[in-house]
């Protein structure tokens, strides 16, 4: 059990790290869906088109190095050796795209139907974000994550501020004081989103500073080859991810009339961030679970402790998926400030189900990491990333961005299963199957029930609710009882 207080405590603390920020992000979408900041739904469109980039380009610019610096930081003795390698290697591959993404950054404004000035900025933010990931993944492997959870809050928060000030009160400020009107232009909407994110980078990367001051730049070319072995089927494995978590949208805009897409973007984008809950839960446990897996492997009965972390995920994820079902509607007049956003509402469900299945494919995943077969993750991704486009480009013309929802959930879904199947063969884990099917059926019913027949009755969904942590608390007492005892006890 102290390994699993271990685990719950620094997932707690990295979830503090996701949660929070992730949190002030919402303050985000509703400030950038307020029909005052961006002029349309169109334009949120452009930037949620953006970030879908985003997502693919930091997936390849760490290319599986941060799971691989994981893997062999608690394998190696000479521990100085795998940060120096792992630090060069992200250093010179960051530099090398930095330098043709200036050099052809016209090329790539064509290619993705994006404009150059904004570009410029994305591929700035790009190398500062690439040039942290070592200095975090090493916080993580030392157990440092009050240190993680700080800067992360920090780099949230100057971004927060920041777009504040320049979309909210800057042109205010410009009317009175000639030093803000130099900064203020008209219709720089978009870039001012940019120029936030960018500046909170750049602190980002002076708050990690430090670690660069202390690494041993030795490059070991072997160990860098048995890395980038381990690395290339991760790498692999999340751009098939990045597909399937954000290129609907780029897929959206080609393949929707010129006219609309990117009001469809604009729309499925702001109802998407609904899931926000469960990607937090998801996210913060995969945090916490990534490094414990790997410093437990090799103790006794390792397969025990897995089970129980994913019967304990599946437990939490069926309430959140529930709870904010039940309270969908109350939730997008929070969190989305114009009610032409809200067309898309339908979508919610389907979106948090394949961010919970995510979830439990990313507890499943242990097989594969411990074993060093992570050719097999790679596999799983790949086939769920042609899922996921070959259902989009079937789907959208028909359905638009119910078709997205529907692909997503579909190859979420697919992966679990796939990596169930795969880890009774190579790594059997006496997972409670009776016990977490009950909580998956009962929880996707009740949700399925609450928001398509009871949508908005809130005297049904929270009775449907209440019955099922009934439900819960009947199956697992025995263990709430002994927690109970023990807590007495200490």
């Amino acid at each position: 059990m102290s390994g699993l207080k271990t685990l719950f405590k620094q997932t707690f603390i990295y979830g503090l790290a996701t949660v929070l920020p992730r949190m002030l992000n919402v303050l985000l979408v509703r400030l950038h869906t307020d029909e005052n900041v961006l002029k349309s739904v169109a334009d949120y469109g452009d930037v949620s088109l953006i970030f879908s980039y985003f997502v693919l380009f930091n997936v390849i610019l760490a290319y599986g190095m941060e799971t691989a610096f994981f893997r062999f930081f608690n394998r190696e003795a000479d521990k100085a050796k795998v940060v120096g390698t792992s630090s060069v290697s992200l250093m010179v591959s960051s530099a090398i795209f930095f330098g043709f993404a200036m050099l052809f950054q016209e090329q790539i404004a064509n290619i993705t139907n994006i404009k150059a000035e904004y570009i410029n900025l994305v591929i700035w933010i790009l190398l500062l974000d690439a040039l942290v990931i070592i200095p975090f993944a090493w916080l993580r492997a030392r157990s440092k994550p009050v240190k993680y959870a700080v800067i992360k809050i920090i780099n949230v928060v100057i971004n927060l501020g920041l777009n504040l000030f320049l979309l909210l009160w800057l042109k205010g400020l410009a009317d009175q004081w000639s030093f803000f009107d130099t900064l203020y232009r008209p219709d720089f909407e978009i870039n001012y989103i940019f120029i936030a994110n960018l500046v909170a980078s750049l602190v980002t990367l002076l708050l990690m500073l430090p670690f660069y001051f202390k690494v041993t730049y030795t490059f070991d070319r072997k160990l860098w080859k048995q890395m980038i072995k381990y690395a290339y089927p991760i790498l692999i494995a999340g751009v098939a991810f990045s597909i399937n978590e954000t290129f609907d949208r780029i897929l959206l805009e080609r393949l929707l009339p010129a006219d609309i897409a990117k009001s469809e973007i604009g729309m499925y984008s702001a109802c998407y961030k609904l899931a926000l809950f469960m990607t937090l839960f998801a996210t913060a446990y995969r945090l916490g679970i990534e490094p414990f897996f790997f410093s437990h492997a090799k103790s006794e009965n390792p397969e025990n402790n897995y089970a129980r972390i994913l019967e304990y995920f599946v437990i939490f994820g069926s309430v959140i998926l529930l709870a904010v079902v039940v309270f969908a509607d109350v939730l997008k007049v929070l969190f989305i400030g114009d009610e032409a956003y809200w067309e898309a509402m339908w979508i919610v469900p389907f979106i948090l189900l394949a961010n919970f299945c995510l979830g439990i494919y990313h507890n499943l995943s242990v097989w594969y990491k411990i074993t060093d077969r992570t050719k097999f993750g790679a596999y799983i991704s790949v086939f769920g990333a042609l899922l996921t486009l070959s259902l989009n480009l079937w789907l959208i013309p028909i359905m638009s961005y119910k078709g997205s929802a529907i692909a997503t959930l579909t190859a979420y879904a697919t992966m679990m299963f796939l990596s169930f199947y795969f880890g009774r063969k190579y790594y059997p884990i006496p997972y409670n199957l009776k016990k977490i099917g009950l909580y998956l059926t009962v929880s996707i019913a009740l949700s399925a029930l609450s928001f398509y027949q009871f949508r908005a009755n809130y005297i049904v969904g929270i009775s449907m609710l209440v019955v099922f942590l009934g439900i819960v608390y009947y199956a697992e007492q025995n263990i709430l009882k002994q927690l109970l005892k023990r807590k007495h006890a200490n």
